[in-house]
């Protein structure tokens, strides 16, 4: 607490900036904490809630009333004003409806606005605050606009003047230097008329995947995209910073669907929560490994007469899984990263399976000799170097083939791969090496 009150008292309030209250809040004991949010400035209470992990979204609000969180909630965008109501609604609708009621007409619009569409919807991240201006309006009136709105606060993070027509349909992206440049006497669209330049903007639809316009940005290298709606009439924008996050969050779930948890539950405090979605992948892995296990069982007679299967059993199994998650961690990501094309699929199955026919001739040669001089016993040296071999190609085909086949079905390739592919490897080099074992040893 002493080192956040030391912070907060020895800078000007505008040199504050909420992640580095975040950050310092974060690094103290319970009972530190406590006392230290009640030292955040009014006027930052929303954005530092907003800084923090959820977790710690419930003892920020309840720490004030309704009344000095909607004044601080009046100073953000609309896109973090409704994100805010949004998590708070979460935690307690009632304190949420009365925060929401303090706030002014305009600002409840927004976020009214905002909240209609759907997470996976563009018009979920915009920001209704935008800088425009009409084609007949003159580049000084403009500039003499922006400057009032950047003064009392309602605009910020600004590279674009986007110009409507009279019915408010987006025309034209100017960016600020260009915009210095004209002529401030004549109107834009003079300006635009005379200019060789080409002022078309990239634009999306407020309806539009949000994955699509995260791609826009990176083939762009956007700053910010406006939002329009299907008449073209401008709504909003989406700035790189929302977009940042995006990605981050994007990466995070993937991460996290990959292993069988879920990202919000994981977010959360609530024990019986987190343990309810993992046990759901837990349950289901414990199937998989019961469909292992009886292959197995298929063999026993086998494995009775030749201890050194079991002891090497293990080895195949594992050389499988390992080459089968590297097939499909790179495939989900350039999935995710739009690096593979819809008819690409077959060019991206070869690949991983000459590479892992390439790693399965040298590992298989490595584990048959070991094998063979490890039992003294040749022909189980080559009956593991194919069965290592079969099974290393079939990690490099399932690894690949099931995100594209998720992919196809629209369903996020990064659930339930996992799974899928160890039961895969582990059936397939069981059963290869054990009947191969029964074939050749026997």
């Amino acid at each position: 607490m002493n080192e956040l009150n030391h912070y907060l008292h020895s800078h000007d309030m505008e040199e504050l900036h909420p992640s580095e209250i975040a950050n310092l809040l974060k690094d103290m004991d319970e009972h530190s904490f406590s006392e230290a949010i009640q030292t955040i400035p009014n006027e930052l209470i929303a954005d530092v809630a907003l800084e923090l992990p959820d977790r710690y979204f419930g003892d920020i609000v309840e720490s004030y009333t309704p009344k000095e969180i909607a004044e601080s909630l009046s100073d953000l965008e609309s896109d973090d004003q409704t994100d805010f109501i949004q998590e708070l609604e979460e935690h307690d609708e009632k304190v949420a409806k009365e925060v929401f009621e303090q706030l002014d007409e305009e600002d409840q619009a927004d976020i009214l606005q905002l909240k209609q569409y759907d997470d996976n919807e563009s018009g979920a991240y915009m920001q209704t605050e935008v800088y425009t201006a009409s084609l007949e309006k003159t580049v000084n009136d403009a500039i003499r606009d922006f400057s009032r709105l950047r003064r009392e606060g309602e605009l910020e993070n600004v590279q674009y003047l986007f110009v409507t027509d009279r019915t408010g349909v987006l025309r034209y992206g100017i960016s600020l230097d260009s915009l210095l440049t004209f002529d401030f006497d004549k109107t834009l669209e003079d300006n635009i008329d005379e200019s060789s330049e080409s002022y078309l903007v990239i634009r999306a639809e407020d309806h539009e995947s949000i994955n699509e316009v995260v791609k826009k940005f990176q083939e762009y290298d956007l700053t910010a995209l406006p939002i329009v709606d299907h008449r073209g009439k401008l709504l909003g924008r989406i700035t790189s910073d929302d977009i940042y996050d995006i990605i981050s969050e994007q990466a995070t779930d993937q991460m996290y669907h990959m292993a069988g948890v879920d990202d919000e539950a994981e977010e959360d405090d609530d024990i019986v929560k987190a343990g309810k979605t993992r046990a759901v992948w837990l349950g289901v892995n414990l199937l998989t490994a019961i469909l292992a296990s009886l292959v197995i069982a298929m063999f026993e007679d086998t494995l009775q007469s030749l201890v050194a299967l079991a002891i090497l059993m293990p080895i195949v199994a594992s050389m499988g899984g390992n080459a089968g998650t590297q097939s499909l961690t790179v495939v989900v990501r350039q999935l995710a990263l739009g690096d593979i094309a819809k008819n690409d699929a077959f060019r991206t199955i070869k690949k991983e399976v000459l590479l892992s026919l390439v790693n399965g001739v040298l590992f298989a040669m490595v584990i048959g000799a070991v094998a063979a001089i490890w039992f003294d016993k040749g022909m189980l040296g080559i009956v593991i170097a194919l069965s290592m071999l079969i099974n290393l190609l079939s990690a490099g085909f399932f690894g690949s083939m099931v995100p594209l086949l998720l992919k196809r079905m629209d369903i996020d390739p990064a659930i339930g791969s996992t799974v899928i592919l160890t039961t895969v490897t582990d059936i397939v080099g069981f059963f290869s090496f054990l009947g191969l074992a029964t074939i050749i040893l026997l």
